[in-house]
């Protein structure tokens, strides 16, 4: 039977819940694959109904999910309650996203002559790539777990999904898939089909789901070892498939010297609390900072000394991750990097550590010293002149988010930085810390690898492109079209014989 884990006392305990068979991942995927066509006729609008059910089941569990996530997880009501509500507000902004319907990328070329001779008639949309399978993530229970971005763009693009518990939280999974499963069910009939949802555990299962022939994507946040793993796994697939993992991400901030002296606390606190919170186990963590070399580059690490020799112990999610802090925290000492800070020594019991301080010159890095370290620490790269920057950035792997503090009256030298960081992340952020990701239609969080594989982001109302492929049909007779691309439905926005029809408006 699978044990749960309380990271602050390190205790384990027996649940009632076993590994999932292979037999059993077969008969899921199958199940899957029947759901497709019914779960897609079911149409934007029944989608968009499930997933606001969806939102008000978890709303409804609140009390029961967060006291199970705190004990499994260790990351307190308030983050988690926070967590639960961004949860609950994606599966409700795919539903708005479904209902405005541009996400279709709906077009009609009408048949007629061309420049190039006589043109055939043309209708393309998006439509949903099948069975999805979705691994949760260990350093978010509710918002990239079973209850996540990636289940709720799934469902909303009108894939079905294969869940994969994580083994750190397999009761807050659990309860996760109970309160989604009893919306789907609807009332009256009008529920998702059979097979829509479905949840496993264990890591044989997770082998099968990924390499299941009717599995047509893989959704995966997490290390960049265990990516690799099931990267390879679809490699070996005698049809490889989409595999969307985001992996790992250093999010280097830049201080300017105008910044370093106007607001030095101000930084040096927003710094602190932004490599430090959820016990630094963000995805968008800064996990080094460039400082400038100088006494106001020093104020700002001196007081950044004083808060983390002061700081209290942050309780880890697992003993993985807290053997690979000290692992890793070791290696970049020996790689060269200084301790500058560390906390008290925790007197607890799990998974807790200390916050951590260490220095370096951004002229010696080396790309050693760019290793990630999931949990609170920061590595502070003192440098003279932007020059040593931009050859420090040389040195590192991209990112999911870079960050530049400056003043105003430095608009040259952030023209300069925008330039060195913008080609080695998915999201630049001014005057502001990566930490936090607001969920929108604007939104992008992904990054060139090894941040993450692809070019399409895991959150925001776009993360749904990553399950749908493109489709035309070809002087179709209208009963086989959808009812999207049928002359005169108004209901979306759609690109007509090369002009851009807003939802509404008079359409052939």
């Amino acid at each position: 039977m699978i044990t749960t884990t309380n990271p602050r006392t390190g205790a384990s305990s027996a649940t009632d819940v076993r590994e999932t068979t292979v037999a059993e991942v077969d008969d899921l995927a199958a199940r899957a694959q029947a759901a497709v066509g019914p779960l897609e006729r079911l149409g934007r609008d029944g989608r968009a109904r499930l997933l606001d059910a969806v939102a008000e089941s978890l709303e409804a569990d609140r009390e029961e999910l967060v006291r199970v996530a705190d004990e499994e997880t260790g990351l307190g009501e308030k983050r988690l309650n926070g967590e639960l509500s961004r949860a609950a507000f994606q599966f409700g902004l795919f539903a708005q996203a479904l209902r405005e319907g541009s996400y279709l990328e709906a077009a009609i070329d009408h048949a007629g002559e061309t420049p190039l001779g006589p043109g055939p008639d043309l209708r393309r949309m998006l439509l949903p790539i099948g069975p999805v399978a979705v691994f949760g993530a260990s350093n978010f229970p509710f918002a990239f777990s079973v209850a996540g971005g990636d289940t709720a763009s799934a469902l909303a693009a009108g894939c079905p999904v294969l869940l994969k518990a994580h083994d750190s939280h397999p009761l807050t999974s659990l309860r996760s898939y109970e309160a989604i499963a009893r919306a789907l069910s609807g009332t009256d009939g009008d529920g998702a089909p059979d097979g829509t949802i479905a949840l496993v555990f264990g890591q044989d299962a997770a082998g099968r789901m990924v390499s299941h022939p009717h599995v047509r994507a893989v959704s995966f946040t997490g290390s960049l070892s265990t990516g690799k793993v099931l990267l390879d796994i679809v490699n070996r697939r005698e049809d490889p498939i989409p595999f969307y993992g985001e992996l790992s991400s250093l999010n280097p901030l830049v201080v300017t010297p105008g910044a370093a002296k106007a607001r030095t606390d101000d930084i040096a606190q927003g710094l602190f609390a932004s490599f430090t919170g959820s016990g630094g186990q963000l995805c968008t963590k800064p996990g080094m900072a460039f400082v400038p070399a100088g006494p106001d580059g020093d104020r700002v690490v001196d007081r950044l000394r004083e808060m983390t020799e002061t700081g209290s112990g942050h309780v880890l999610l697992n003993k993985r991750i807290a053997d690979a802090f000290g692992a890793i925290s070791t290696r970049l000492v020996d790689a060269g990097a200084s301790v500058a800070a560390r906390g008290p020594d925790p007197d607890a019991d799990g998974f807790v550590v200390p916050p951590v301080l260490l220095t370096t010159e951004a002229a010696d890095l080396t790309r050693e010293l760019t290793e990630e370290c999931f949990g609170p620490l920061v590595v502070v790269a003192r440098y003279g002149d932007v020059k040593e920057v931009a050859r420090a950035f040389e040195e590192m792997p991209p990112s999911l988010t870079a960050t530049v503090h400056a003043e105003d009256d430095e608009a040259d030298l952030v023209t300069e930085l925008t330039r060195v960081l913008e080609p080695g992340v998915g999201r630049l952020v001014y005057n502001g810390y990566p930490t936090g990701v607001r969920v929108s239609w604007a939104q992008h969080h992904g990054g060139p690898w090894p941040s993450t594989n692809s070019q399409h982001t895991s959150v925001g109302t776009s993360a749904i492109r990553r399950f749908l492929r493109p489709f035309v049909w070809q002087s179709a007779p209208e009963a086989v079209l959808p009812e999207e691309l049928r002359d005169g439905y108004t209901g979306i926005a759609r690109r007509v014989d090369g002009v851009l029809v807003p939802a509404g408006a008079g359409a052939r």
